[in-house]
């Protein structure tokens, strides 16, 4: 059972209408936590999102913006400010994922998940910084597949790899404002992102069963897990880290 131990504190998870993000925000509300729950599209199932934690105790709000769109991120921020009045977590999460070959590729493609995945990511964490008091807590969602060579997924991998290193340097340059940033990273989870509808076959998803130790996909409360405990005060010394919630895959 949650320990509420977020209690007072207001976060924003970017991309949490469904899947990892929606685990997130749900655990996050069960420990205590104010939510606001950012989508771009699917207005729907982000507040079905908030109607579960309300339902269940918790607080939490809806907020529109495609973190794709520069100028959406700081009207984003401005909403959950007005809601909550402070800002202590930011988990950047929203991110795309298209299969694809090298030769497949095209400029689109790299502008596209590069947009999204790395610069939405970096813009929100400058916004985030700018209203975050000390004690504050970034987390990047990360992925295992950038300490793999997985083929078919090369622009996808290069934001995540480009994510692993701007943790750090976050890191090193937030840590004198009492701001700390790690990663966490997922191996193969379950989401509409990587499943049936994303490409993926059966055969795919067996094989990757058998590269995790614990011989089994990832679900997103595994993932959500693991950000809580990252983000509480217990973790008050973790910054600047990649932290692997791969099941142990490729060990």
């Amino acid at each position: 059972m949650a320990d509420k131990r977020l209690a007072g504190k207001v976060v924003l998870v970017t991309g949490a209408s469904r899947g990892i993000g929606a685990a997130i925000a749900k655990r996050l509300a069960a420990d205590g936590a104010k939510v606001a729950v950012n989508y771009a599209k699917s207005e729907g199932p982000a507040k079905e999102v908030v109607s579960e934690i309300t339902k269940a105790g918790g607080e939490a709000i809806a907020v529109h913006a495609d973190v794709s769109q520069p100028a959406q991120i700081p009207v984003m921020f401005a909403a959950v400010q007005k809601a909550y009045g402070r800002l202590d977590i930011l988990v950047n999460n929203a991110a795309i994922m298209q299969r694809g070959f090298l030769k497949d590729v095209t400029a689109e493609d790299f502008d596209r998940h590069f947009g999204l995945n790395v610069r939405g990511y970096l813009l929100c964490a400058k916004e985030a910084a700018a209203v975050m008091p000390k004690g504050g807590c970034i987390i990047n969602i990360a992925s295992a597949i950038s300490r793999m060579a997985y083929p078919g997924s090369v622009v996808y991998s290069a934001t995540k790899g480009a994510i692993d290193v701007m943790t750090r340097v976050l890191a090193a340059e937030l840590g004198p404002d009492g701001i700390r940033v790690n990663a966490v990273a997922p191996g193969s989870t379950r989401t509409d992102m990587n499943n049936a509808s994303s490409g993926k076959t059966k055969e795919e998803e067996q094989m990757e069963e058998q590269m995790t130790a614990l011989r089994r996909i990832g679900e997103s409360e595994d993932i959500a897990d693991a950000v809580s405990l990252i983000v509480c005060d217990d973790a008050r010394w973790i910054t600047g880290a990649w932290i692997d919630v791969s099941g142990g895959i490729r060990l």
